[in-house]
């Protein structure tokens, strides 16, 4: 993790996240057709079943990451993972990607999938979430089939047995 990043949970009436937030979803904007978009906005990031975090270098938003909970008990959905475009390659999604899952872990939540873009501009994501031991799969909750999504998974249980 950068040295002079803190990761702390959002601060929603904070004006730079909300910049921060908004640019994200303009940036996603031109990547898939609408019914293929599935990031949350601003009131679905602030629902009781979201967990957010922010990372922030000085007084700037860096990077964001959220946990949103699923239908199915001890499954969650990574969500709004985002780091600035200028400051990407410097280990801030990684770092928001380990507190996401340690606060899993530490929740006891068992599984933890996402759905990306299947496009190039994802590329770079999909790898940092492989590395991060995703694996990919099929839809879940209420996703269906679409080739504009990209869906991964990861066993929380197995990668706490692969560290013991």
């Amino acid at each position: 993790m950068p040295a002079a990043l803190t990761i702390t949970r959002a601060d929603f009436a904070s004006p730079s996240l909300l910049a921060f937030l908004q640019a994200h979803l303009d940036d996603l904007e031109p990547t898939a057709p609408p019914e293929s978009k599935h990031a949350l906005d601003l009131a679905g990031l602030q629902l009781p079943r979201v967990r957010m975090w922010t990372a922030v270098d000085g007084d700037d938003v860096v990077g964001t990451v959220a946990l949103a909970t699923l239908d199915e008990p001890g499954h969650e959905e990574l969500k709004s993972m985002r780091t600035d475009p200028e400051r990407r390659g410097q280990g801030i999604a990684a770092a928001l990607l380990a507190h996401a899952l340690d606060d899993a872990r530490a929740r006891d939540v068992r599984r933890v999938s996402l759905e990306t873009g299947s496009m190039d501009f994802f590329v770079p994501a999909r790898r940092l979430y492989a590395k991060a031991g995703f694996v990919e799969c099929g839809p879940y909750g209420s996703y269906t089939d679409d080739p504009n999504s990209a869906f991964m998974t990861l066993d929380i249980d197995a990668r706490r047995e692969d560290r013991a």
